[in-house]
Formats: C-alpha cells, structure tokens, sequence
C-alpha cells in the first residue's frame, strides 16, 4: 500500500461534531487503501485518551495540543503580516518539524489536507511529485463575512478583514493544489464564482450520516419526564453560530409557541454551553443539558428537531441525523444549504419567526410517522457515507488540469 499525510486542524476522533464527523470518515476510509500518516491537533486535552483508536487505523500519528488562548495570542501576527488571522492560529513548530521530517525520510506521493490553514505544512514542495488534495469543507471566508454582519465594532472589522484575507489565502491553496473540494455542490459552485481561475479543479463530495448508528429501529431509553412534547436542538454549544440559532429561537420563536402548546419544552442538547446558552434556562420550557453520552434518546423521543441557523455553510449533519432517526424537522433556509431536499420528506423550512412558530405548533399537532420514514429513506440514499467517498480515489488519480503556482491577490 502506497503512503498518504493526512493533516486535520482538529483530531478526527471521536466522530462527535460536525468536522470531525467528516474528517473522520474521510479517514477511516483512505485507511482502506493507503499507509496513513496522520497529523492533527488536540483542542481538548480529553480526546487524547483516543489516541489509540488512530493508531489502529494509521501507520504513524503526530497530535499537537492547541492551547486556544496562546493560539488566540499567536494568530495576532496576521494582523503584523497582513495575512488571514486562522493561518498562524494553526502553526506549530513541532508539527512543521514531523510534517518536514517525514517528506524527507518517506516515498510520499499523496496527501490530503482537511481545512485550509492546515495547508501552509505543505505548500511549498521542491523536487517532488506529491499529488495534494484539500478538504476546505465550507467556504469559511465567507462564514467570516457573515459573522461581521451580525456583529458590532471592533468585532465586525476583525472579522470582516478575516473573510477578505482568508478569502486571499484560499485562492492561493487551490491554485497550488491538485484538487479542491468542498461539502456539497453548492459550496464548490460558490468558491468557483469567488475562484473562476481554479474553477476546473474544485468538486464537492456530499456528507453522509451513519445511518445504522442513527437508526429510529431501537429501543432507546426516555431521557425527557413529564410525557411531555419536546423541541430539541442538537450541536456543540460553544460554537457561535449554533450559540445564535438557540438563543434566537429561545428568545424569540418558543414563547410564540408556547402560547399555542402551553406544556411545551425545548431541550438544547450539546458539549461546552456558552454563558450565554446556560442563561436560555431561566426561560419558561427550556432546558440545558451539558454534554450526553448519547444524543439519539434526545433525537428519538423528541417531537421535532430545530435547526435555527442564521449563519451557516456547507451541510449541517444535525439535520441529517434527525432525519436518519426519522424525526421530523424545523430549519432556516440557512440549515439547509448545501442538502437537495424535495418537499415531501418531512422538513419545514422558514427564516420568519411567525411561520417558524406556526410550523412548529402544526409539527407538535401531528403524527408525521409515515412521512418521516420516507425522509428517513431518502437520507440514507442521498447521504451515504459509502457512496460519497468513492469520488475521493477518483479525484487522488485523474485531475482536470495542472496546478499553478498563483500568488495572492
């Protein structure tokens, strides 16, 4: 079996957010045909106790821990260079000195990057033929822009100057690289408009969801008392833009529908709840739980699952796992980009706070059973992990075209 560098901005291990979902399976199923050397870093010191679960997989693995308020402070000399904050975030000496080591002493000839500062390891190769190929996943650059638009000055400035610099960045992996992909068909087609000089280069492999683990055909225990209907919200809870969704659906649309529905309760399940999503709990109906061992009892015995995005990009695999679990769900227009939904698979979608509590009072109202194992269906063959991926050995061995040397602009 050939050799592959697998470098990730976060371990790939335990599958249980949104990145390491996909990084993970990106992972585990390059493992399949190739040597994999793996390195990544460790932004909670706990998940180094799966250090061994990577190592089954992997011929060799390099964890560098990330301390985020020394990477915070180190990220600052973008600010002096003029370049994007996130790139120096994610530079480590000891990582450079492995990556540096092991094209020195190894007869590599693939690698893959999974999220753009990663990159900055590997874009200068003299002398050898490695065929590269990143994960961008989302478009962040843009993820930035909107984030600036929601929020005050000085933030909006750092990161409005954020988005138009990693935009820069960006562009300048892509064309040093053989191949770009991204999440889904319309994250490749938005860095196309904002890249056309790469455009021949970038393609999309769909996330998938583990619809066996997420199965509705189990016998999951009640985690909610009361025999009460429950909303739930499922995701990391120290992430802004999941932070935003809840407290705009907490503060805004829930009390709308507790009018309707008076015995009501939202459940907002998730690790690491910021300050301000523990405070959502001193409203009427609406619960905090911390990290669970399981989120599936939360999905199975739930009414409906909410996906209140405002700020998004690529596929959120919240609203695929609820679907896979046959539940019915609630999103923004923003949750659902980058997933082709037909109407009839049991999703509501709506950005108005009226409609949005209109439809989950109908949802809480009716037995949606039938029509969301049709969505259940149609998820487990539209988002297979299986079929998604066998596009990445295609992409690794035939590329559209050549890749240049572009500088920033």
């Amino acid at each position: 079996m050939e050799e592959l560098l697998f470098l990730a901005h976060r371990i790939p291990y335990p599958p249980n957010k949104g990145d390491k979902i996909r990084s993970y399976h990106l992972l585990n199923e390059l493992a399949r045909s190739y040597r994999i050397h793996l390195g990544a870093f460790v932004d909670d010191p706990d998940d180094r106790r799966y250090l061994g679960k990577l190592e089954a997989l992997c011929e060799s693995v390099f964890l560098a821990d990330l301390h985020p308020l020394l990477a915070r402070v180190r990220s600052l000399s973008g600010l002096l260079r003029g370049e994007a904050l996130s790139v120096p975030y994610y530079f480590d000496r000891s990582m450079k000195a492995w990556v540096d080591d092991l094209l020195a002493r190894s007869s590599l000839q693939r690698i893959f990057v999974f999220s753009s500062p990663m990159s900055q390891y590997v874009m200068d190769i003299q002398g050898r033929s490695i065929r590269r190929i990143i994960d961008f996943v989302d478009v962040d650059s843009d993820k930035w822009r909107q984030y600036a638009e929601r929020k005050s000055w000085p933030a909006s400035w750092v990161y409005s100057r954020e988005g138009r610099q990693l935009l820069r960045y960006e562009k300048a992996v892509a064309g040093r690289f053989d191949a770009s992909v991204f999440v889904s068909a319309d994250e490749a087609a938005l860095f196309q408009r904002q890249a056309p000089e790469v455009s021949s280069r970038v393609d999309f492999i769909d996330n998938g969801v583990d619809h066996e683990y997420f199965s509705p055909d189990r016998d999951y225990p009640d985690p909610y008392t009361g025999n009460m209907p429950v909303l739930v919200f499922t995701g990391a809870m120290d992430y802004w833009a999941n932070i935003d969704a809840v407290s705009w659906f907490a503060r805004n649309v829930f009390p709308r529908i507790r009018e309707a529905v008076a015995n009501v309760q939202f459940f907002i399940v998730g690790a690491r709840p910021s300050e301000e999503v523990l405070r959502l709990a001193a409203i009427p109906g609406v619960t905090v739980t911390g990290t669970v061992a399981d989120i599936r009892p939360y999905l199975a015995h739930a009414r409906a699952a909410v996906a209140p995005l405002r700020v998004a990009r690529g596929i959120q695999n919240k609203v695929l796992e609820a679907m896979a679990m046959a539940v019915p769900v609630l999103a923004t227009s923003a949750a659902m980009e980058g997933i082709e939904y037909d109407s009839p698979v049991g999703l509501q979608v709506s950005d108005d706070e009226q409609q949005f509590s209109s439809m989950a009072v109908q949802l809480l109202q009716q037995d949606g059973s039938q029509l969301m194992r049709a969505s259940r269906q149609w998820v487990c063959q539209r988002h297979d992990w299986g079929i998604n991926l066998r596009k990445m050995y295609e992409l690794f061995e035939s590329f559209p075209g050549q890749p240049e040397n572009l500088t920033q602009t």
